[in-house]
């Protein structure tokens, strides 16, 4: 382990030269039909990679970078090649007291945990190498601190625990605990140093002090469990988690005096000496940059103490609380093990043009190998789960269906013990009990419930995304008009997409109805299943105790052969159960890629001109179904040895109810029995249902998401369309507008030209015609008798006043209209 002032960072692990393209050189020569120079630049690829990434041993993006990429393709040649490829790798421990012994492992899977341990330690030095006196710098060291933690925890979870042999002494599940701890401490640690520089309060950094020392804590106690942690290290992390306790205190106390809390000023500030003194008994372990961390603080810390002790003493006289009457320290966490995705989702960044590089040996195994296989297992499943399994299962309801019919196994049970509880009763409650099966029920349907609306949810999300594009072209279609807007609806464009609608529809009905049946069977056994989990006292209140009854010999021979047809039913109940596990386990390991392999060789030997297609291992798959034929015949005398068997049972509870005919003694305690029993089938029944629903619901959803993304994708690209349509019909607009106006400027301006090119000679010699002038005839005046006017046309309308009486024989001489006179026309 390596250190740079006061924190610490992950060595390197170190190898030996080797060449992976001879080991796979040699494996495709006698495992494959195929020659190793196809795959000659893959297998120059593959070495040089190795070469790059062993020896980036300095703190560089371009280093993580190479080992991001060699530990990508070691993932992607996992499937393609075993873990024991003939290849020797051998490394160097970098932590612990063994660093010069070195490990050896022909394990792909073992190259690849080392390989990822120096990813972590790159992450943590090129954290240790940023400028830390910086607000950036500090952020980068805690991403890369977060970056090696969960490089850490990938490994511990993930890659490990499949590597078929046991780990390196210094990544064993103790180590890589502490290393991940260590890692997130230091983390928070910058967050803390950069709260403390941007002058942040001090109840946030006390906070994120408290989670520093959290962190190194924890490190240190899995430190302390770990082989291959020195001492020295433990010393550091020890006295780490200590100091930040103390820096923690500190804060707060600073935070008390601001708020007037003197006495828990006080004690925060004596409790936080008393963690750097504890932090200083490292003092010889540790080096000088912790050391004077330390020191300083304690200086620090002994001088507030004193003053807050004097201000106390002479002006506040407030009483100093107990340590253990202060409050606990709230934290705040600012980290977490964040693994990158070029470790986690490495698979989906290699490619033609991934950001890791293309695979390497794509082609080793034909497209058509793969989907054969598929197709293989498909039908595996489909005959020994529909044909087999499901058969073996109904006549299992069918035996519970008749027994129950015939009141059994109550009627034996209540004339065996007509007192206390039968043994298979109590078996089946201690079960339940055991099972907790009440609350088992509950949370099932419960998770069902959950799967079943996130799978609406989803279904909803993209239908609503179908009408909402369907919505948006039908209103872009009215405003252009179809003459304009001439793509295709939705509808027309991907009806496979609008034809899932539909589907899923109907296997979210045909589910629900299903979850309904559940729920109803739940419900009519509910009672009486809570009452199997409950006390015995509970069961012996429900099931009546009967009176003993004399029971004839002919009843109790009719009973025992009864009993023995029943136990016989059960026995062969039993060998159904061992028989379906071994047929799940016999279809589990029937693993058909070697065989495959042979086949596609053989074919494509037979027809080297044409391509592989999976039709063509149809002969394949039908000789490989052959194993499964004794299973299936197997299934034929299973039924014929239970119809015979059942037709026993029929026969013998006829003859016992014949024997004890006319004793009732028992009926009650019968029907109470039996109802336990059916009680008991039917929570089995319903945990199958159940089980079965789940996984349905669970492999819907892998539909369901998958039709939501498609419908947001097209919707996207619609909209996408739409918006570049309507782009350029609006610029077609507008030019044709501009054109229109263009014309109209070049006919103005035509017509302008035109009336100036007129001979001005032409414009001289036309006279200007006179306008027409009103005329009115002159009228003459006619006096229609004398003294007196008579109006005629053209003459004006005069009015005039009243005259005196007698004077309409008076002459008008002053022109006026005599009212008197009338009005007279000629």
């Amino acid at each position: 382990m390596t250190s740079t002032g006061n924190i610490l960072s992950i060595p390197f692990r170190r190898t030996h030269n080797l060449l992976l393209s001879d080991a796979i050189k040699k494996y495709i020569s006698t495992k494959y039909d195929q020659h190793p120079d196809t795959f000659a630049r893959d297998l120059e690829i593959i070495d040089q990679l190795r070469k790059d990434a062993v020896t980036s041993l300095e703190p560089h993006a371009s280093g993580v970078r190479k080992l991001q990429q060699y530990a990508a393709q070691l993932v992607w040649m996992g499937g393609k090649f075993p873990v024991d490829i003939g290849a020797d790798f051998t490394w160097y421990p970098a932590l612990g007291y063994h660093t010069t012994q070195a490990h050896t492992e022909n394990n792909l899977r073992f190259e690849l945990v080392n390989v990822l341990f120096n990813l972590a330690a790159m992450y943590s030095q090129i954290a240790i190498s940023s400028n830390r006196a910086t607000s950036d710098g500090l952020r980068s060291a805690a991403s890369n601190f977060c970056s090696a933690a969960g490089v850490i925890a990938h490994l511990r979870t993930d890659i490990i625990p499949e590597l078929r042999s046991s780990p390196p002494e210094d990544m064993d599940n103790l180590t890589l605990e502490s290393l991940e701890h260590l890692m997130l401490a230091q983390a928070q640690e910058c967050f803390w140093q950069k709260a403390v520089k941007d002058g942040l309060k001090d109840q946030s950094i006390a906070k994120l002090a408290a989670k520093v020392s959290d962190l190194y804590s924890e490190a240190g106690d899995w430190a302390l469990k770990s082989d291959s942690i020195s001492s020295e290290w433990i010393h550091h992390i020890n006295a780490k988690h200590h100091h930040f306790a103390a820096a923690a205190q500190y804060r707060a106390a600073c935070d008390c005096l601001e708020k007037n809390k003197y006495g828990e000023e006080i004690a925060r500030l004596r409790d936080s000496l008393n963690c750097i003194n504890e932090a200083l008994k490292e003092a010889r372990y540790v080096n000088k940059a912790v050391l004077s961390d330390l020191n300083g603080l304690k200086t620090r810390v002994a001088e507030y103490l004193k003053r807050a002790e004097k201000d106390n003493d002479t002006i506040y006289l407030v009483p100093e609380p107990a340590k253990s009457e202060l409050k606990i320290l709230d934290r705040a966490s600012m980290v977490a093990s964040r693994v990158p995705k070029e470790v986690s989702h490495s698979q989906e960044m290699l490619g033609d043009r991934g950001e890791l590089g293309k695979p390497l040996f794509a082609k080793l195994v034909p497209y058509s190998v793969h989907v054969a296989a598929s197709i293989y297992a498909d039908r595996r499943d489909k005959l020994v789960n529909n044909s087999i399994i499901a058969e073996l299962e109904a006549l299992t309801l069918k035996a519970h269906e008749l027994l129950s019919s015939l009141n059994l196994p109550g009627s034996l049970q209540a004339l065996e013990k007509p007192l206390g509880l039968p043994s298979g009763l109590a078996s089946h409650a201690q079960e339940i009990r055991q099972a907790n099966v009440v609350h088992r029920l509950q949370s099932t349907m419960a998770d069902t419930e959950k799967l079943k609306t996130n799978n609406r949810g989803l279904y909803q999300e993209g239908v609503d995304l179908l009408r909402q594009e369907a919505g948006e072209d039908e209103a872009a279609r009215r405003k252009y008009g179809t003459h304009q807007w001439r793509r295709q609806a939705g509808q027309d464009a991907v009806p496979k997409l609008y034809a899932q609608v539909n589907n899923i529809d109907g296997y979210l009905k045909q589910a629900e109805s299903s979850d309904g049946l559940v729920k109803n069977r739940v419900r009519e056994n509910e009672s009486l299943i809570r009452l199997l989990g409950g006390s015995d006292r509970d069961l012996e209140d429900y099931v009546p105790s009967s009176r003993r009854a004399t029971v004839t010999p002919k009843v109790e021979r009719e009973v025992n052969i009864l009993r023995a047809t029943v136990n016989e039913v059960s026995r062969i109940e039993s060998r159904r159960r061992k028989k379906i596990e071994v047929l799940r386990q016999k279809a589990k390991e029937d693993d058909v890629n070697s065989e495959l392999l042979r086949e596609a060789g053989r074919l494509e030997r037979a027809s080297p001109m044409h391509p592989l297609v999976a039709s063509q291992f149809e002969s394949f798959f039908d000789e490989r179904l052959q194993k499964y034929d004794v299973d299936e015949a197997d299934v034929k005398r299973n039924a014929s040895e239970q119809q015979r068997l059942l037709q026993r049972v029929t026969d013998a509870n006829t003859a016992l109810q014949s024997a004890k005919r006319g004793d009732v003694s028992s009926k009650e305690r019968e029907q109470a029995l039996q109802n336990l029993e059916n009680a008991y089938m039917a929570y089995k029944e319903i945990l199958r249902n159940l089980d079965t629903g789940r996984k349905f619901w669970n492999d819907l959803s892998a539909i369901t998401t998958r039709f939501r993304d498609e419908c947001r994708n097209f919707v996207y690209t619609r909209r996408s369309e739409a918006q570049a349509q309507e782009a350029d019909l609006a610029n077609a607009m507008a030019g044709l507008r501009i054109q229109q106006a263009n014309n109209n400027n070049l006919l103005g301006q035509k017509a302008a030209q035109q009336h100036i090119a007129l001979p001005a000679r032409m414009v001289q010699q036309q006279e200007p015609l006179a306008a027409p002038l009103p005329q009115r005839p002159v009228a003459q005046r006619v006096d229609s008798q004398p003294g007196v006017k008579v109006w005629q046309e053209g003459m004006p309308i005069v009015f005039g006043g009243a005259t005196a009486p007698g004077a309409a024989s008076q002459k008008a001489v002053d022109g006026r209209w005599d009212p008197n006179g009338g009005v007279r026309f000629r």
